[in-house]
Order: C-alpha cells, then structure tokens, then sequence
C-alpha cells in the first residue's frame, strides 16, 4: 500500500498573495486545518490553523494585512505518491509534521496526507487483527 491509496487528492490551496483571513475563512468552510500554498503547481508552503492562532492572536498581528506567504511555512516537507505508508510514517516522524502535501514525479502538487488519515488506516487494521485473534482465541 503507498501514500496513493490514502491521500486526499482535493486539495485546499492559496496563493502566496491571498490575504490571511481569507486563507483563515476558507479553512472554517472547507473544515480543514491546513492549507498548501502553491505557485503554479508546486506547494511553497503550508499553513495550519495553529500557525493563524499563534502568529496573528499571539503576536497581536492584522490578519487583514497578512498574507499567505507571510505566513506559510517555507520548504513543506513533501512526499511522493508512490511511497510505502511505512516509509511515510518514518518520514512524519523524523520530521516532526502531520501533515504533507503529496507530490508527483514532477514535483507537482497531487494531493495531502495527514497523520489523522494514517491513523484511521492502522486502527482499522488493528481491528482486523483483533477480529482475528479474537475468532481463534478459547472463550474466556
């Protein structure tokens, strides 16, 4: 199984131009945490609905005034669609993130993954393998 067959292939983006709040608006209306901000086609750059909390309330900053790229962080971590889901659990580690954008062999945006979609993968896994242990075991 590769990050093809968990990635969300819908993608919120901005530009780098986009102004903060309207960045922050579409998060509440697509109910997402993040967006990717592409130029053309390639992600430079993510941002999460903590970077928003943090650096606009925490540092009293005009969200009116902001714009994306401001704001985004630079250089996201990337992942190719055709990595192995263990290779990418190593890389969210390693890297310390939960989120990344997805790319093809052209470097072009193709999707997201998360942890969130990882974690349902392996606890319906793990329920599986709970049903299976469960069917040979001697009742109790």
């Amino acid at each position: 199984m590769t990050v093809s067959d968990i990635m969300r292939h819908e993608v919120v983006t901005a530009s780098p131009e986009t102004p903060v709040h309207e960045v922050a608006t579409t998060m509440r209306d697509e109910n997402v945490g993040s967006v990717v901000v592409v130029e053309g086609d390639e992600p430079v750059g993510l941002i999460t609905d903590r970077d928003i909390a943090i650096r606009i309330a925490a540092d009293q900053l005009d969200a009116e005034e902001m714009d994306a790229e401001r704001m985004m962080s630079t250089d996201p971590v990337t992942v190719e669609a055709d990595t192995g889901l263990f290779e990418l659990s190593t890389q969210l580690c390693n890297e310390g993130v939960r989120r990344m954008p997805v790319v093809d062999e052209d470097g072009d945006l193709a999707g997201i993954v998360t942890l969130d979609d990882l974690a349902v993968l392996l606890t319906g896994e793990l329920g599986n393998l709970a049903g299976v242990i469960d069917a040979e075991s001697p009742p109790y």
